[in-house]
């Protein structure tokens, strides 16, 4: 009988088999891969948690909005210097951001001036999204599913720094927001929407209250910041210091909420 895993094999091995792995039967396989694979390289590194940046990738360092990617980096280096500082074994607070361009490249450069490791959680689109040279290649990810990059985003955040964009940046700061909002992030995520006049130009946060939208309290969730040194000492102010023994951080399933049969 001929050995399957021969080159000569008539069929090859099933997940050897590019073309069965790019099926549309096979989309259960790339899914958990894209939970797996980062999972298990998390975990090797020791990367406990992070603090992660949202912003455009259309912004450049010598655009009009170039103060915001100068901000971006600059509040990226005060973040990686404080994460170094922590007590040596798991690694705490990194950077994490998109790995494209715009505010992401400015976070990961920040970062990377700093001297620490940083994280890209790069996704395949027509354009926009290609990974940027700072960042840290062992930590360097490309999904195919929005669903699971931003998984990632939730799971290890501790932190979460939003600079002006555009659909995606909404998208993925009203997620977090959401999350937050219903319990779904049980620890205590700091919020930080940088450049307030951006944002209260883009969403009109009193009109949700007083449309009954969304409460009071609600507004509670996030913190305006207009300068890199106030997000910072806001972030360290909130961020809670626990010593984790068990890496990559994970929150615990919450209790079934189904009364008893």
């Amino acid at each position: 009988m001929p050995d399957p895993a021969s080159p000569n094999a008539a069929e090859p091995l099933a997940y050897q088999d590019a073309d069965f792995l790019d099926s549309d039967d096979a989309r259960p396989i790339r899914i958990l891969a894209e939970y797996l694979r980062p999972h298990s390289v998390f975990r090797r590194e020791r990367i406990h948690d992070t603090v992660v940046f949202f912003g455009s990738a259309r912004l450049k360092e010598d655009g009009p909005l170039s103060s915001y990617y100068a901000g971006a980096r600059s509040l990226a280096r005060l973040v990686t210097a404080w994460s170094k500082s922590q007590p040596p074994g798991t690694h705490r607070f990194i950077v994490c951001t998109g790995g494209g361009g715009g505010i992401m490249e400015a976070a990961n450069r920040g970062a990377a001036e700093a001297g620490g490791r940083t994280i890209g959680l790069n996704i395949e689109l027509p354009s926009e999204q290609r990974p940027n040279e700072y960042l840290s290649r062992e930590l360097t990810f490309q999904f195919r599913y929005f669903f699971m990059r931003k998984l990632w985003f939730a799971h290890l955040s501790r932190a979460l720094v939003v600079f002006p964009g555009g659909f995606g940046t909404m998208d993925e700061l009203m997620e977090i927001l959401t999350l937050t909002q219903t319990g779904k992030i049980e620890h205590k995520l700091p919020i930080v929407l940088y450049g307030s006049s951006y944002w209260n130009e883009i969403v009109n946060f009193e009109a949700l209250v007083r449309h009954g939208m969304v409460d009071r309290e609600d507004l509670d969730l996030f913190q305006f910041a207009d300068d890199p040194e106030s997000a910072f000492e806001y972030l360290r102010s909130r961020v809670a210091a626990d010593r984790p023994t068990v890496s990559p951080r994970f929150e615990e399933s919450p209790p079934s909420r189904r009364p008893p049969a």
